[in-house]
């Protein structure tokens, strides 16, 4: 310690040592790397690309130069960073589905949405924007500071003017040491209607702001499907995220069939790693709406998803893949920015629209403070002159007589040292008459803008309405309705929870069910009609069919009064004759199936025996869950169930084999479980012969003699009456064998 001391030295703990150093190298990145500025929404990095651009006179109206010119510069002068570092920041300001308002314009090959690199610097050329030619304009008027550079031989700017709202506009995303930022992309005149907005109602509401700024409008497109209540949390709170969907359409294709075709997929999502995992998915099955993916994008994104059939609901496939693949993302917000006095924080909507505000109020006041310095020093010349025109020939002989002229013009005419030298530099040609004219029209046009520069330093509501000028402009020339400054993400409602059913990963498929006289049951693809779909082998004919789905549970109502229940899936296909029905389920040898039907949840159904007794059951007690069947209708010593039917109206029609027609209300049934149910008609003798549910208002509605044709009978008052009543003898031209 005593040689310490006597060597000037001091003794500082590690701990100490190491906790100052880290926190200088934290404020160091959090500064000067990663975190934008409020005012300009620039890094150092970005803001000395664009000063170095500017400087090597790479406007929007010139040529191009070669990118590695440019990074030579920019590290060379201002940013002692790695090359590559540098040229990855300028590929990226030029990319137009990185960035929604390109600051650099590229010649050459600068990546693609795929994810594929850029050339070499050495290949590619650039030059600047407009928008960053807005964002630099006033550099050259005293609008911000410059400090020196990292070796102290030039300066560079501290913040740019930023006529253009660059921070929302084009977003920013950075990782400092404990903290990042992440902004996303908006719309430039939905900003400029913010900004002015805030100038007019300096005391609104971030909802206000929002109503003209609903959203991030990102470079990609997409549909923003967050919901409003978030958004304005987001906004509010400067943290949150928001909900990105690709956009997609249908496209029909021939004989029925369609594909999905997505246009634009959500931002900073790479279109072939995008491609790679719906592909990686469909291999491992786990997309069993999905047949297959195809890229045909051009310059404009277009991925092709053909379903696996036709039957796939378009809805069903794209809730899927966007729960499993990044056809939807979550892009998050997070405005932690350093503010003007370079601290850095969060900040809501309403600050950041503020501080871009704030500081262009400041540019204007001190770009017009530059203009006013150089006006009255132009004034000063031009009095000069103007009192040198007034004594001309006495300008002329001192100059030409005396040997201290400048001493002696100061002296004569009462001339300050500034408008003495400029007499005594001008040219002889200067002294003719139409000079002094022109010299006189500028003394007065410049003594207007004087005093109108007066007057906005003097008054702050002006200086205000001049800002709102300037943000008009900007609209105009940024956020008109053409390519640039079109919204491209759709503002979509929020998605409610889609609950996928388990059957919207089976396949879809329309069948025909044909159920045989002598038992055997098949599936024909499609709704069939034609006699050579529904024939059987010879001997054998057609007794059941039904319309029905492969995702279908089919209901067998036996004259046992049991119900049996197949799936439409589990049918034999094909050309042949089908399976006995007896091998899949347990059906009696002594009994056979008297109706087919697709079971639909919740409908009642209508079961009767041919004694004419019957009762209502719900459709989901009557569903087996084995092969023998679920008993329902009991039945009496010779009798048999007959009838099955879905209970869809409010009366019912009973005729028995005894021609006689009895209609009463649906209401008269009661409904049970099981059981052998209630009278419908009484018969002396034999029993019920076809049963009909219908509307009554509607009519009946029957067959006629001639088998072809139907009638309908509107008046049934005749037959109206109670269940369990005889009944009347039916309407002109009913069917012999009595079947409605």
């Amino acid at each position: 310690m005593t040689d310490l001391a006597a060597a000037g030295e001091t003794s500082i703990g590690l701990s100490e040592a190491l906790s100052e150093r880290y926190l200088a190298y934290a404020m160091s990145t959090i500064v000067s790397r990663s975190l934008p500025d409020v005012r300009d929404g620039l890094k150092p990095v970005h803001r000395r690309l664009l000063f170095a651009m500017q400087q090597l006179k790479l406007d929007p109206a010139g040529g191009f130069k070669k990118c590695a010119r440019v990074v030579g510069d920019v590290i060379g002068k201002y940013h002692p960073h790695g090359d590559v570092a540098v040229y990855d920041a300028m590929v990226r300001l030029a990319q137009d589905f990185a960035v929604r308002y390109p600051l650099v314009e590229g010649q050459g090959n600068f990546g693609n949405i795929d994810g594929d690199n850029a050339a070499a610097m050495r290949y590619t050329e650039a030059k600047l924007t407009e928008v960053a030619a807005a964002l630099m304009q006033g550099l050259d008027e005293d609008a911000v500071d410059f400090r020196p550079t990292y070796d102290g031989s030039e300066e560079e700017p501290v913040v740019m003017p930023a006529a253009f709202p660059n921070l929302l506009a084009n977003g920013a995303a950075g990782i400092a040491v404990g903290m990042a930022t992440s902004i996303p992309p908006h719309n430039a005149g939905e900003i400029c209607d913010a900004l002015a907005h805030l100038i007019q109602h300096p005391d609104c509401g971030v909802e206000d702001l929002a109503a003209r700024l609903p959203g991030p409008d990102f470079p990609t497109g997409g549909v923003l499907v967050e919901g409003r209540a978030a958004i304005l949390e987001a906004y509010r709170t400067g943290r949150g995220s928001f909900r990105l969907r690709a956009r997609w359409e249908v496209e029909k294709l021939s004989h029925g069939l369609y594909q999905i075709v997505v246009t634009e997929i959500p931002y900073q999502v790479q279109k072939s790693k995008l491609i790679e995992k719906i592909a990686e998915l469909l291999e491992a099955k786990k997309l069993p709406l999905l047949a297959d993916v195809r890229d045909e994008s051009t310059h404009e994104v277009r991925m092709v998803l053909e379903p696996k059939n036709r039957t796939v609901d378009a809805g069903m496939l794209m809730e899927q893949l966007f729960r499993q693949t990044d056809l939807e993302s979550r892009v998050p917000l997070n405005m932690n920015v350093l503010d003007a006095d370079s601290v850095p924080r969060v900040m809501s909507l309403k600050e950041v629209l503020r501080a871009f505000l704030d500081h262009r109020h400041v540019v204007l006041q001190r770009r017009s403070q530059h203009r006013l310095g150089k006006i009255e020093k132009r004034l000063e010349v031009l009095e000069g002159y103007l009192k040198a025109y007034l004594n001309l020939d006495e300008v002329i002989r001192i100059i030409r007589e005396e040997d201290e002229p400048k001493a002696e013009l100061m002296r004569a005419f009462a001339l300050t040292d500034n408008q003495a030298e400029a007499i005594l530099n001008m040219r002889l040609r200067s002294l003719r008459r139409l000079e002094e004219m022109e010299i006189k029209g500028e003394h007065a046009k410049l003594s207007a803008e004087r005093q109108g520069l007066l007057t906005l330093l003097g008054d702050e509501a002006l200086r205000w309405r001049t800002v709102a000028g300037e943000i008009a402009e900007v609209k105009a020339k940024f956020g008109a309705d053409d390519a640039l400054g079109r919204r491209r993400t759709l503002l979509g409602d929020a998605p409610s929870a889609v609950v996928v059913p388990i059957e919207a990963f089976i396949e879809r498929e329309d069948i025909t069910v044909i159920l045989s006289e002598k038992g055997w049951i098949r599936a024909v693809k499609g709704h069939a009609e034609s006699a050579e779909d529904l024939k059987f082998k010879d001997g054998d004919g057609l007794k059941l069919s039904l319309h029905a789905n492969t995702v279908d549970k089919l209901l067998f109502f036996a004259s046992n009064g049991r119900f049996y229940t197949l799936g439409g899936d589990k049918l034999p296909r094909g050309r042949g004759h089908g399976e006995p029905l007896r091998l899949m389920v347990d059906l009696p040898n002594d009994a056979e199936i008297v109706t087919l039907l697709p079971f639909r949840p919740g409908t009642p159904l209508l079961v009767a025996s041919e004694a004419g007794r019957g009762f209502l059951v719900k459709s989901d007690e009557v569903v087996a869950q084995t092969r023998a069947g679920k008993q329902i209708l009991n039945t009496g010593e010779g009798e048999q169930a007959a009838f099955c039917l879905p209970a869809e109206g409010d009366a019912v029609a009973v005729i028995g084999q005894n021609r006689k027609l009895v209609i009463f209300k649906l209401d008269e049934i009661p409904e049970m479980t099981r059981g052998r149910g209630v009278i419908l008609q009484k018969y002396r003798d034999g029993g019920a012969a076809d049963i009909k549910v219908f509307t009554l208002n509607d009519g009946l509605t029957f067959r006629t003699n001639s088998g072809d044709k139907t009638r309908t009978e509107p008046n049934l008052a005749l037959w109206l009456g109670k269940r369990a009543t005889v009944g009347r003898t039916p309407p002109q031209g009913f069917r012999r064998d009595n079947k409605f």
